[in-house]
């Protein structure tokens, strides 16, 4: 059955875009706690596996079995696995937010699975980052007399993260996609609270049965807000990629111009 002038009355129900948009800060906080955090573990991971040497070699060991089992294994495992074996701080174990104190407890529960599993994409992103800083860096480093950790922090990292920037937008954007495997234990994200409402569209569409139009307008507004989010991070992603080939111009012709 499909009554289209009933199923957007939905949208014009009390509260319920409300509910949907609280859904749509939850999933874009959720998002940015987990790419910020596994930023810094991801880049502990990559200098781990990548210059730990020596007696220092258990560290790239671990750190290589770490970014191996999260990078290759499915997040709704880890979701899972977290929701059920994960302890959750005493702080989280209250009502915030607007939320219950079970639902904070999940929310907390979901950033954890989605640092575990993005901090070991992360990883590599950094990684690579890494290996794109001349050897020579460190060389010029040592000779200015910076110690190893004063040459990462200073002069390895920054040029690293400045390669790196596009990709870890990028993977931004996936993470607030992967967020929606939240819906399939959680009424905290966007994906889950549209399914929530959907499941009691018959209370809204003054039909009183549930329709195949209720389906197309519910997911089609959590579509329009994933892809106005994830559209405008693509579009700086572009700017990005499309702005670094002229800088690196501009800094190539005094160069040329000497030579």
């Amino acid at each position: 059955m499909i009554n289209w002038g009933a199923s957007l009355s939905i949208l014009t129900k009390p509260g319920i875009m409300t509910y949907i948009l609280k859904g749509t800060a939850f999933t874009l906080v959720i998002s940015v706690l987990a790419v910020c955090i596994s930023i810094v573990l991801g880049s502990v991971l990559a200098l781990a596996r990548n210059y730990c040497t020596g007696k220092a070699r258990v560290f790239k060991w671990l750190a290589t079995a770490y970014i191996e089992i999260f990078r290759n294994t499915p997040l709704l495992l880890w979701i899972f696995v977290c929701l059920v074996f994960c302890p959750c701080p005493e702080f989280f174990a209250r009502k915030m937010f607007g939320l219950t104190s079970v639902e904070v407890k999940i929310m907390f529960r979901a950033v954890v699975a989605l640092v575990l599993f993005t901090s070991s994409v992360i990883a590599e992103i950094v990684r690579g980052g890494l290996n794109s800083v001349p050897q020579g860096q460190f060389e010029a480093g040592h000779s200015q007399g910076f110690s190893t950790f004063q040459i990462m922090i200073y002069i390895v990292l920054p040029q690293a993260f400045r390669a790196i920037v596009p990709t870890l937008l990028s993977q931004v954007i996936t993470s607030i996609k992967d967020s929606s495997y939240l819906a399939n234990v959680a009424t905290i994200e966007l994906m889950s609270r549209v399914r929530k409402i959907l499941a009691t569209s018959n209370m809204y569409n003054g039909v009183g049965t549930q329709m195949v139009s209720d389906v197309f307008v519910l997911f089609g507004v959590a579509f329009a807000i994933y892809f106005v989010i994830n559209f405008t991070l693509s579009c700086v992603v572009r700017s990005l990629q499309n702005r670094r080939p002229k800088q690196t111009a501009r800094a190539a012709a005094p160069a040329a111009a000497a030579r």
